[in-house]
C-alpha cells in the first residue's frame, strides 16, 4: 500500500478549540472500542472455560502468548500510521480501512468450533491473535489522533474524557447487556447466542469509526524537515523519561483493572453465590467510571496530572483492599466499594492518555522529530500487556487452586478469587500511586515546553 503518493491536507491552527461536535465525535470511537475490550476483560476468560470448554492453565498461556504478537504490531502500527499520507490525514482513514475486519474477526473469536479440545484451543489461539491484529491496525492511528487535533494541554484532556465518557458508555452497555443479549438472540443456543451478540456489536462498532472519520480533523504535523527512521523513534521514546515512566505505569494500573474486572464475574458466581448481580455490579462500576472520566477537567482545574493521578490510584488501593474484609452476605457494601474504585479509576484514561500526547510534544520539542503514533503504540503495548498478566494470573491461580468449571469450589479456589478482586490489585494500586512521583511533566514545565514549541511552529510557517 502506497502512503506517500498523496500529499496531506495543510495543518489549520493546533490550538485551535474544538468544536463540541468534534470531540464528541472523537470520543465515539472508544465507545465502538469497548464492545470489544469490555468483553474481552469481562467475558472472555469466563466464556473459554465455561462454554468453550477450554481448561484456565491453558487459557491463561494463551492471553499472555498472543501479547508477544502485539510486541511487534503496536509499534510497527505506529511507524506505518505516522508515516501515511492521504488526502484526509494520517489517522483518520484507519477508521473506514479497519472497521469491518475487526467485525469479522469479533464474531469468529466468540464462535465455537466442532472440534475437539486441542482444536479448540488452536481455534482460541488464532482468532484472539487475528483480532487483536485487526484491533491495533484501528486502535494506534485512533489514540494518535487526539494528540494532533490540538496542542492546548487542557483541550486535549478535555478531548480525552469525551473518549473514555464514551468508552466507559460501552463498558456499561457491554457489562449490562451481553448476557441477556446471549439469552435472547440465542434462545437456549448458548453459543449462537454469543456470535450473533459479537455481530451486533461489530455493525455498532462500524458506525461508530465512521463517525470518527466524518468528524474529526488533524491539526498538527511533525516538523518539514523531519526525515527519521523507525529506528529514530524507538530510540526517541527510550530517551524521553516522562514516556518511560507512563510505559511502566500503564501495565501496572491495566493489571489492576483487569484483574479485579475479570475476576468480578468469578467472584459473584462461586464466592457470593449470586451471579444474576453480575450485571449490577459491572453496570455501576461503569457508570461510575463514566462520572470519573466526565469530571476529569474539573479535577485538572485545581491539581495538575501528576498529582492527581497518584492521590486516586492510592485510593483505589486502599478501597480494593477493604472490599477483602466483607462478608458475601453484606452486597451493598461490596457494591458501594466497588463503585468507588470505579469512580476513583475514571480519571485514569483520560489523564494518561492526554500525558501520552504531552509526551509525544516532549519528544519534538527535545529532538526536533515527532512520532505521534509510535509515542501512543507503545504505550499501548504496555497496557495491553499489563491486560494479559492480569488475565493469566487471573486463570494460572484458579488454576492452581483446583478451579472447576460450575461447579461449588474449594475453600483454596474461593480464596483465590477474594484475592484476586481484592488484596492483589489494591497492592498493585499503591504500586502505581508510587511510581507516578517519578514523572516530571507538572503544569509549569509543560506550559514552557507548548510556548516554546508554538514559536517554533510560528517561525517555520
Amino acid at each position: 500500500m502506497q502512503h506517500d503518493q498523496n500529499r496531506a491536507a495543510p495543518a489549520a491552527d493546533p490550538s485551535a478549540r474544538l468544536s463540541f461536535r468534534e470531540k464528541a465525535g472523537y470520543g465515539l470511537g472508544d465507545f465502538g472500542f469497548n464492545l470489544y475490550w469490555a468483553n474481552v476483560s469481562a467475558f472472555l476468560l469466563i466464556f473459554y472455560t465455561d462454554v468453550m470448554g477450554l481448561g484456565a492453565a491453558a487459557i491463561g498461556t494463551m492471553m499472555l502468548v498472543t501479547r508477544l504478537v502485539d510486541a511487534v504490531t503496536d509499534p510497527l502500527m505506529g511507524a506505518v500510521a505516522d508515516r501515511t499520507r492521504t488526502r484526509w490525514g494520517r489517522f483518520r482513514p484507519y477508521m473506514l480501512w479497519g472497521a469491518l475486519p475487526l467485525a469479522a474477526s469479533g464474531v469468529l473469536v466468540w464462535s465455537v468450533p466442532g472440534l475437539d479440545g486441542d482444536g479448540r484451543l488452536v481455534w482460541a489461539y488464532a482468532t484472539f491473535t487475528l483480532m487483536m491484529l485487526a484491533y491495533t491496525v484501528m486502535a494506534m492511528p485512533y489514540s494518535a489522533l487526539s494528540g494532533v487535533m490540538t496542542s492546548d494541554s487542557q483541550q486535549r484532556t478535555t478531548l480525552i474524557s469525551f473518549r473514555f465518557i464514551a468508552a466507559f458508555a460501552g463498558t456499561t452497555a457491554v457489562n449490562a447487556l451481553t448476557l441477556d443479549l446471549v439469552r435472547w438472540l440465542g434462545r437456549g443456543d448458548e453459543q449462537l447466542g454469543w456470535q450473533l451478540t459479537m455481530a451486533l456489536y461489530g455493525l455498532v462498532a462500524v458506525a461508530c469509526f465512521a463517525t470518527v472519520f466524518a468528524s474529526t480533523r488533524e491539526r498538527i504535523q511533525p516538523p518539514p524537515q523531519q526525515r527519521s527512521a523507525v529506528r529514530q523513534d524507538v530510540v526517541d521514546l527510550l530517551h524521553n523519561r516522562p514516556w518511560l515512566v507512563l510505559f511502566v505505569l500503564a501495565l501496572v494500573i491495566m493489571i489492576t483493572i483487569v484483574m479485579r474486572t475479570g475476576s468480578l464475574v468469578y467472584y459473584l458466581k462461586y464466592h457470593v453465590e449470586r451471579p444474576e448481580l453480575t450485571g449490577l455490579f459491572l453496570g455501576a462500576y461503569s457508570i461510575a467510571l463514566a462520572v470519573g472520566a466526565a469530571a476529569t477537567p474539573l479535577m485538572t482545574r485545581f491539581l495538575d496530572k501528576r498529582t492527581l493521578l497518584m492521590l486516586l490510584m492510592g485510593g483505589v488501593g486502599v478501597l480494593s483492599c477493604a472490599m477483602y474484609f466483607v462478608p458475601p452476605q453484606q452486597v451493598w457494601v461490596m457494591l458501594g466499594l466497588n463503585t468507588l474504585v470505579g469512580l476513583m479509576l475514571g480519571p485514569k484514561s483520560p489523564l494518561a492518555f492526554s500525558m501520552y500526547a504531552d509526551c509525544a510534544d516532549y519528544t519534538e520539542w527535545k529532538t526536533g522529530r515527532r512520532a505521534t503514533a509510535m509515542t501512543f503504540a507503545a504505550a499501548a503495548f504496555s497496557q495491553k500487556m499489563g491486560g494479559a498478566m492480569a488475565s493469566a494470573g487471573i486463570a494460572w491461580t484458579l488454576a492452581a487452586l483446583g478451579y472447576v468449571a460450575n461447579e461449588a469450589q474449594s475453600d483454596a479456589s474461593r480464596l483465590g478469587i477474594v484475592l484476586l478482586l481484592t488484596v492483589i490489585p489494591g497492592v498493585v494500586a499503591l504500586l502505581a500511586a508510587w511510581l507516578m512521583r517519578f514523572y516530571p511533566l507538572d503544569a509549569a514545565a509543560l506550559e514552557r515546553i507548548q510556548g516554546e514549541l508554538e514559536a517554533r511552529r510560528e517561525a517555520q510557517a
